[in-house]
């Protein structure tokens, strides 16, 4: 059966597309990622503490070395969890290894809620990626069922694509089935509403929590901000992720710390086979966006080589970013 679209914020277009309330609900249930929609409240989490304070250094073709111990335990008051955080990295030979039980360290929003009744479970996460990633010119597509693209330290994926679409006339729009041609973005719109909380993330029907875009709570636990870069995560290829915050030279860490901006744009020639701007205005779906080299800071992955704290021989990096994409959807090494 077919699910619609639901949550449409001007009552005018609602007769245009299959809506119920009944669907609200069902589509969460179903829906692989989050969307705009922001939970309003969340609990106190007990403050954090990692073993590791000194993130280490690596080298242009190594990480080994850089929070090879990193290892957090601790039970998360939030009303929506009470449950324990833990994840531990180590580096063993030729790779870096995550055991972890996907339960966030940080305050999170209200789950179950109105538009995604799903509640925060453990899981069994366990990742191994390569202490020696290798760049390459080929970007990689990744998230979804094509794979997991990342982790946050904290052990919770990244995926910031959603898992749902729309078909050509905008009336039939599926938020857990993408076979539609234009697929829904979760954080460039305000047309749907997934319950994603202020960390920009929320929970998929098997209770796994999930970053679409900046994890705003484990920044702040990492003592993010505009004094200096702060390593978050790592990409499948074995490659650091940084929140925010890069150099303004890529190459000279004395140079002045700049907000890092994504470089795709709304694309310009708009299909006439796409639904209607007036009601789904562009950025609703992933069609909606085009890399344009040079408009921002980084390349089509969301990231670019240059020296950071840990590498200060200069490595390729990638960038959470409150732009468009928000996370990578591809990674530019090899995996």
């Amino acid at each position: 059966m077919k699910l619609h679209a639901v949550n449409i914020k001007n009552s005018n277009r609602v007769n245009a597309i299959k809506l119920s309330t009944l669907a609200l609900v069902v589509l969460s249930l179903v829906a692989c990622e989050g969307g705009e929609g922001i939970a309003d409240s969340s609990e106190t989490t007990e403050s954090s503490s990692q073993t590791t304070t000194d993130n280490g250094t690596g080298t242009s073709s190594s990480t080994q070395g850089v929070l090879c111990e990193y290892s957090y335990s601790e039970y998360n008051e939030s009303e929506s969890v009470q449950a324990t955080s833990a994840a531990d990295w180590s580096c063993t030979g030729t790779t870096r290894d995550l055991v972890a039980n996907g339960i966030p360290d940080h305050e999170v929003g209200t789950f179950p809620n109105a538009d995604n009744p799903n509640t925060i479970s453990e899981q069994s996460v366990n990742e191994s990626y390569t202490l020696e990633p290798i760049e390459t010119t080929q970007a990689t597509m990744l998230g979804g069922p094509r794979g997991m693209i990342g982790v946050v330290l904290n052990g919770i994926k990244i995926d910031a694509g959603t898992g749902g679409s729309c078909d050509d006339s905008g009336t039939d729009c599926d938020l857990g089935d993408n076979s539609g041609n234009w697929n829904i973005e979760a954080l460039s719109q305000d047309t749907f509403s997934f319950g994603t909380d202020d960390n920009n993330a929320h929970v998929q029907p098997d209770g796994t929590y999930h970053y679409h875009g900046m994890p705003e709570g484990f920044v702040t636990l990492r003592g993010g901000n505009s004094s200096t870069m702060t390593l978050i995560g790592w990409a499948a290829d074995g490659f650091p992720i940084y929140a925010r915050y890069g150099y303004s030279d890529s190459n000279d860490a004395t140079s002045a710390l700049t907000v890092m901006t994504g470089s795709y744009q709304h694309i310009t020639s708009v299909s006439a086979n796409r639904p209607s701007t007036d009601i789904y205005p562009l950025g609703t779906f992933a069609q909606d966006w085009e890399y344009v080299a040079g408009s921002g800071d980084l390349d089509e992955c969301n990231g670019r080589v240059g020296v950071t704290p840990e590498f200060p021989q200069g490595i390729y990096h990638y960038y959470a970013t409150d732009t468009y994409p928000f996370f990578q959807r591809c990674v530019k090494g090899e995996v």
